[in-house]
């Protein structure tokens, strides 16, 4: 019997009781990017990009241009002096073409074909109207697709994340490297732009698998055998670190499962995401809520699919989305337990770091940091059951829904159905006054 929870039919909590099928891929979508506050763009392995209204579902272009499956997708809003503000969007493919598109017109703005492998990953930096594309190689561009500079060809492998850090600097994860560049402007004044490595952090024992900045100090990386490490943005030290995610000794008010060997895909670290206080993890078929401050996990669902978890996102509130291989979406909501004051709490989640030697002064502290310390419990509120493959990811647009893509070829747009059905009562009573009007005038 699987130990993966299950929620009734009456899901109060779950305001997404009205969907949306949208239609057009011919493959796995693999993609969804936010162009605005009403408009996102879909990509897969059809090759094709489709903009979408997400309000009404309406599909508003259909981008024809690469050959082959898109890797990676990339917004970038650009607005300059002589300028009005256009949204673009990038898209990379393993045709080895990168194409920047123009989202009010659905028109290609420029294509770029001189790459010696796929490009995985795409990073806009803002702030100094530069993007980069991580391949074999890292390369720089202007809005223009100019190429500003590029590094030395590092492994056949590639870069498979990228992530901007203070300083002008960004991360580069290359298998189980973290490379650290940095872009600094030619000194003799052209547009001309250099990029430095400047170091290498081996600490993790396997391939990274994810990597996300927290804010302008912390960003963290996740590996496919469960490591999790805090580092620092400014000077890239290790802070901390969690690797026994899936270890129920660790993890003691977990059910524990009886199991000859861990597999990979059980460990592994499909993705992760954070706000200013926790890192969320999707970990073989589990989410993590690991705490920066205390550094530990504070609440756990080991099995919260049936299926490795592909996505993960927290809400403004206190909730949490998941999706999954098994074709599932799930709310859940972060609660405090609640502790009877002669209830031992657990202690055994995180090695606390920097306690130094365990003597009995430090396992003291460590203890009354624990029992001064919330413990955490994830609660399933909602089911969303509606994609018949896997949903590989999902956007968040607050009152106007959540957009979620599959294996299946297909988009839902789940909406809230009690705002949807005041909004068509409001509508029909405008359309009842107005014939109210124009009857009178008769």
């Amino acid at each position: 019997k699987s130990s993966v929870q299950t929620i009734g039919e009456e899901q109060i909590q779950n305001p997404y009781t009205e969907l949306l099928v949208l239609k057009g891929h011919q493959d796995i979508v693999r993609f969804l990017v936010q162009v605005d506050d009403c408009r996102f763009a879909s990509a897969g392995d059809d090759g094709i990009i489709f903009l979408w209204n997400a309000q009404t579902g309406e599909k508003l272009y259909e981008l024809h241009g690469h050959t082959h499956k898109i890797t990676a997708i990339a917004p970038f809003s650009s607005s300059d002096v002589t300028e009005e503000k256009t949204d673009l969007i990038i898209t990379a493919s393993a045709d080895r073409t990168v194409i920047v598109w123009d989202c009010a017109s659905g028109r290609q703005v420029q294509k770029v074909s001189c790459f010696h492998s796929t490009v995985k990953c795409l990073t806009v930096l803002q702030r100094l109207n530069v993007w980069l594309s991580g391949g074999s190689d890292l390369c720089v561009w202007n809005r223009k697709l100019d190429l500003l500079c590029k590094t030395s060809h590092l492994t056949d492998a590639g870069i498979s994340a990228l992530v901007e850090l203070p300083k002008n600097c960004v991360a580069a994860a290359v298998g189980k490297e973290l490379i650290i560049f940095r872009l600094s402007a030619s000194n003799n004044g052209s547009e001309g732009w250099n990029i430095l490595e400047v170091k290498r952090l081996v600490d993790h024992q396997d391939n990274i698998s994810s990597l996300v900045s927290v804010n302008d100090l912390t960003f963290v990386t996740g590996s496919h055998i469960g490591e999790l490490i805090v580092w620092d943005a400014l000077d890239w030290t290790k802070q901390a670190s969690e690797c026994n995610f899936w270890d129920s000794s660790v993890h003691p008010d977990v059910q524990p499962e009886i199991k000859l060997s861990q597999s990979p895909q059980e460990t592994s670290v499909q993705h992760l995401t954070s706000d200013e206080e926790c890192v969320f993890a999707a970990v073989g078929k589990g989410i993590y809520v690991y705490n920066l401050q205390m550094k530990r996990v504070i609440a756990c669902q080991r099995t919260a699919h049936d299926s490795s978890v592909l996505h993960i996102e927290k809400l403004p509130n206190r909730q949490l989305i998941s999706c999954s291989e098994d074709g599932s979406v799930r709310i859940w909501e972060l609660r405090e337990k609640q502790q009877l004051p002669a209830e031992p709490v657990p202690t055994g989640f995180f090695n606390m770091w920097g306690f130094g030697r365990a003597n009995k002064q430090a396992n003291q502290a460590a203890k009354k940091m624990h029992e001064n310390t919330p413990v955490y419990f994830l609660e399933l509120v909602g089911d969303l059951i509606g994609h018949s493959s896997a949903v590989q990811m999902f956007l968040y647009f607050g009152e106007l829904g959540l957009a979620t893509c599959s294996a299946d070829h297909l988009i839902i747009l789940w909406k809230d159905g009690e705002r949807e059905s005041s909004l068509r009562s409001l509508t029909l009573f405008k359309k009842l006054a107005q014939n109210g009007d124009l009857q009178l005038k008769l």
